[in-house]
């Protein structure tokens, strides 16, 4: 056990995630005492996201200023795959996304936390948490005024304080090829296949030092379908990309969420941030730019109650969570009326136009047959 964890500290937060470990480091700069449990070993292992940034990120969130080139590929638009394999290539003037190598991004964000000032206890689980009069009782891993939960999609913090979970999910796995050149690296190659993929999509990303291959899709009466499908997905591109005799460096999988911000995402003295807060866009699954964004302004909301500025956020802050109005109609549409044949046959039309502009570039794409 880290002696950094056993001791009182102002906040804990649980989980070394990308809102867990910005909400740690807005908290460490307004100098208070943070924590960070981590159950890992390393803060790069075990990872379940693709790691693409979006330019907004970039744009807005200025603790990634000064992030690596080494760890990060720009890539400069969409090439968007209809079932029968049609393509349109989408771009926005300007806009980009990173792709990243993300174990060497987390570490990074990791090093600029303890930079900062806060702890990092790995290979240090969250158990329990008991309600004391000013925060809470953490067994082994001493007391704290106050608590953030960042530890995931099903999180332990979540169940112990008794705040909302996510209930509707996505399941994606993804591989990772080292060795392999794919045409039209500088695009991000998605793919629409009801069968495979229902209710999201493939894709391949060149990304840094390696091509990475994925597929998700709702979760069906309990049966992972995404790893069934894995191998009929890679199958159909071998004409765009051929993978079936290449041997992956690494293979993730895991679950998303995809129902919009859960209910309720705080408590006195208590918050949940990033996918444990259900801040995943119901339609990209995109989850990056949402957990650095809230993640950086609930450790200054905490770090004004903890400091006597403000009052407790755990009201009046969680008001700005994103609530995914649109994107969830989106969702629901996608999930009760995808077809394959209406994808094939409206690919290149202005009605797609602007429906990829609010998916890929917020209203501000353009495309090209």
């Amino acid at each position: 056990m880290s002696a950094a964890a056993a001791a009182q500290s102002d906040c804990v937060v649980v989980g070394a995630s990308f809102a867990g470990l910005a909400c740690a480091t807005a908290l460490a700069r307004a100098g208070l005492r943070v924590v960070v449990l981590e159950r890992k070993a390393d803060v790069g292992e075990k990872l379940h996201t693709t790691g693409i940034i979006v330019k907004d990120a970039i744009d807005q969130i200025a603790l990634l200023d000064g992030l690596p080139s080494s760890i990060v590929r720009r890539i400069e638009g969409v090439r968007l795959y209809a079932p029968n394999l049609r393509f349109v290539d989408l771009a926005a003037p300007g806009y980009y996304f990173l792709a990243t190598d993300t174990p060497g991004l987390m570490r990074w964000l990791a090093s600029r936390a303890i930079e900062a000032g806060a702890g990092i206890a790995l290979r240090t689980p969250f158990v329990s948490a008991q309600r004391t009069q000013s925060g809470f009782d953490l067994g082994d891993a001493g007391t704290t005024r106050f608590i953030v939960g960042a530890d995931g999609p099903s999180s332990h913090v979540a169940r112990t304080i008794g705040l909302g979970r996510n209930r509707r999910f996505l399941f994606g796995v993804e591989r990772e090829y080292a060795g392999v050149e794919l045409a039209e690296p500088d695009r991000l190659h998605c793919f629409i296949d009801r069968r495979l993929a229902p209710g999201y999509i493939g894709w391949i990303v060149a990304g840094v030092g390696v091509v990475q291959v994925g597929l998700a899709g709702r979760v069906r009466s309990g049966r992972l379908t995404a790893t069934e499908a894995m191998e009929p997905f890679l199958e159909k591109i071998s004409g765009i990309a051929d993978f079936r005799r290449a041997q992956p460096v690494s293979i993730r999988a895991g679950m998303i969420p995809c129902g919009g911000v859960v209910r309720p995402v705080a408590a006195r003295r208590a918050m949940l941030v990033g996918d444990a807060a259900g801040m995943v866009s119901p339609v990209t699954a995109g989850g990056i730019h949402t957990a650095l964004k809230h993640g950086l302004a609930a450790g200054h909301a905490i770090a004004d109650f903890l400091t006597g500025r403000a009052g407790d956020p755990s009201e009046a802050f969680v008001r700005s969570y994103p609530a995914f109005r649109v994107k969830r109609i989106l969702r629901f549409l996608f999930d009760h009326f995808q077809s394959d044949l209406a994808f094939n046959l409206l690919l290149g039309t202005r009605a797609m136009r602007a429906a990829a502009s609010i998916v890929y570039f917020h209203r501000k794409g353009v495309f090209t047959p």
